[in-house]
């Protein structure tokens, strides 16, 4: 395994590695698979859907093999995140219009959002390399699942979180787990150059989606959604645009598992973002070869309320591979959408909502066949946002409470 520059492949110790290098690219990690033999890790990651109690009970580790094999199991901090459902909920697949449509969602993961697939290795490996103090910018999510695996680990937390535009609901979820939160002016992408400047001096190990090892995690959502549907991956994947992070994991497991035999044929990707905040979709579908930062995203998205999203490059590459392509939804179309996967017994935040949203736009467009299969990654938890449930609770779309004299 090693750590190199996405951008001009310089390397940099495993142990000690900056949040960027000094060209400006992200970092990556590179790992060397030795002998892989994909049926037998196949029936190895079924035999581990019977653990219980173990680092490998977790929907994570259960594919440590594919993510960071030289890590101490003495070093893993879990709370046997992954495991997730995969629904095919019948409403969503008549709002998208499309003959099957799979919800994976991963906002019933311990703290209630996909950033707990990468964040139980990026804690696990600053434990590794002795960090015990963890940081993050985040607009709620990663700052909620930082808080909680650093509180199991026993170490800090300090979370940077934008005083704006940031659910409430988040905000006391990470001061719950014991973080230490600064309020600061300015948005997500502010946060991310002060850590990028300042978390080395003051022995923060940083942990947000730039480290490379939270990329690793998150791959474990493409592994779990193959294995759960017996390594056949449906047409198309479907996720939410922020910070990119997630779509840069998505394409490095597709392509790993692509390499390594596990599937056949690599999937197309659609990223999805909010029309208030979609710089990646603007770049996309204008053509153009540099992404140009939205200086003032807004939308009640608020996960996706991102301008600047640091894996753009990545994600760009992601769409090459895979033919896949973008999309930009408003606001009333991602809470027309959540009411639709609400309303199925399942849930999810706004930004969760962005990938239904998104596909139906997609498949009215003539752009994705009605014939052709998709699986959404749901990313959040429905309280995630509890003002914008109050929001579309009260609105005349919703019927209202009733009330029982007695």
């Amino acid at each position: 395994m090693k750590i190199a520059c996405y951008d001009c492949g310089r390397e940099f110790p495993v142990d000690s590695f900056p949040v960027r290098c000094g060209c400006g690219g992200l970092l990556t990690v590179h790992q060397t698979f030795h002998s892989v033999d994909a049926e037998k890790l196949k029936a190895t990651f079924h035999e581990r859907l019977q653990e219980r109690g173990t680092s490998y009970a977790s929907g994570v580790w259960r594919y440590k093999e594919l993510i960071c094999p030289d890590l101490p199991d003495s070093f893993i901090v879990t709370k046997y995140e992954g495991n997730t459902g995969l629904y095919a909920a019948q409403a969503a697949r008549d709002y998208a219009g499309l003959r099957q449509v799979w919800l994976k969602a991963q906002s019933e993961n311990p703290s209630g959002s996909f950033k707990d697939n990468g964040m139980t290795v990026a804690v696990s490996f600053g434990r590794f390399t002795g960090s015990t103090s963890f940081a993050c910018s985040s607009t709620g999510n990663t700052s909620s699942s930082l808080a909680m695996y650093a509180a199991v680990a026993g170490c800090r937390s300090v979370v940077l979180v934008p005083e704006h535009d940031v659910s409430i609901s988040k905000v006391l979820q990470t001061a719950a787990y014991g973080a230490e939160i600064i309020r600061f002016p300015g948005t997500y992408d502010d946060g991310i150059r002060f850590l990028e400047k300042r978390g080395a001096e003051l022995g923060l190990y940083v942990c947000n989606s730039v480290n490379p090892f939270r990329i690793e995690g998150q791959k474990s959502i493409a592994f779990e959604l193959a294995q759960d549907l017996s390594w056949s991956l449906p047409d198309w994947i479907v996720v939410p645009g922020g910070a990119l992070s997630n779509v840069s994991a998505l394409g490095k497991a597709l392509r790993e598992l692509k390499e390594l035999g596990f599937i056949d044929k690599l999937p197309q990707v659609a990223v999805i973002q909010a029309e208030g905040a979609s710089p990646f979709h603007r770049m996309v579908n204008s053509g153009l070869p540099e992404l140009a930062p939205e200086p003032t995203p807004r939308t009640i998205a608020s996960a996706l309320n991102i301008g600047n999203p640091p894996s753009w490059r990545k994600a760009l590459q992601v769409l090459q591979e895979t033919q896949g392509i973008t999309a930009s939804v408003s606001d009333a179309e991602i809470m027309a959408a959540k009411a639709v996967i609400d309303r199925s017994g399942i849930g999810c935040e706004p930004a969760s909502a962005a990938a239904l949203a998104g596909l139906r736009k997609l498949v009215l467009a003539g752009t994705i066949h009605k014939e052709e299969t998709a699986a959404c990654i749901l990313t959040g938890n429905m309280l995630k946002d509890t003002d914008a449930l109050k929001g579309y609770l009260s609105s005349s779309t919703v019927q209202k409470e009733r009330r029982i004299e007695a």
